[in-house]
């Protein structure tokens, strides 16, 4: 009998150091609402507002405790979604980790146009001005500094008031069809140029046909500059 009830009251000791050895749903909201909050501090001090709210725990999960503060980031961009995931996890002895949904508001400076905008217009900088919007509303990223986007082209026409978002503007072509332009072939230090012809419209970073001027062969190379192109070795 004596050793029945040893064993009962072991047994109840084991489940009561069970169930407080684990990680809580409160604890596991609290360290996501810290992150958002900090969130919050950082982007303030940009000039942005966010409020935040993070999403419902379940009640009834259990994790196992962990050893560690508990370490938490953002699974999806906030700036580019009102309802960014969250992860939760656990790097300790025993890891796990659990997502978390959230709501962000991110209120703040973007570009705006002033008039409408034709496709291929040049934007300069009076055809934008800066407004306050809910940035993160729009998954296609906002623009914020005039100056960064002034010489580039209008993709498709925008509408006056309209938020100036980066799919909308293109570099303007570097090099144009019949364009002369310098040709430089770079191996290392060492490197060869010569004068081409360009067969196509490029911008920098893309890259175009060019006539070698000199031997008549056609190359592709890339646009590294207004006027400049370059074929690796």
């Amino acid at each position: 009998m004596r050793i029945t009830i040893f064993r009962f009251a072991l047994l109840m000791s084991t489940a009561t150091a069970s169930v407080g050895a684990q990680t809580t749903a409160t604890e596991i909201a609290q360290a996501a609402t810290d992150h958002l909050k900090a969130f919050a501090e950082e982007q303030a001090k940009r000039g942005y507002e966010v409020a935040f709210e993070p999403g419902n725990v379940d009640s009834r999960i259990a994790l196992a405790r962990c050893d560690h503060p508990l370490a938490v980031e953002f699974t999806g961009d906030p700036w580019r979604s009102n309802h960014p995931s969250l992860q939760v996890a656990c790097q300790g002895e025993r890891p796990w980790r659990m997502f978390v949904t959230a709501s962000v508001s991110i209120q703040g400076p973007a570009l705006v146009a002033t008039r409408p905008l034709a496709r291929g217009e040049r934007i300069t900088p009076d055809l934008l001005t800066t407004r306050s919007m809910e940035v993160n509303a729009s998954r296609r990223g906002v623009l914020t500094d005039a100056d960064a986007v002034a010489g580039m082209e209008v993709r498709r026409p925008i509408n006056a008031g309209s938020l100036i978002t980066p799919d909308l503007l293109a570099a303007p072509d570097a090099v144009e069809r019949g364009d002369h332009v310098i040709i430089t072939a770079q191996s290392g230090a060492f490197s060869v140029s010569s004068r081409g012809k360009a067969l196509g419209n490029a911008s920098v970073g893309e890259q175009v046909l060019v006539e070698n001027l000199r031997s008549s062969r056609t190359v592709r190379a890339n646009v590294v500059a207004p006027g400049r192109v370059e074929i690796p070795m």
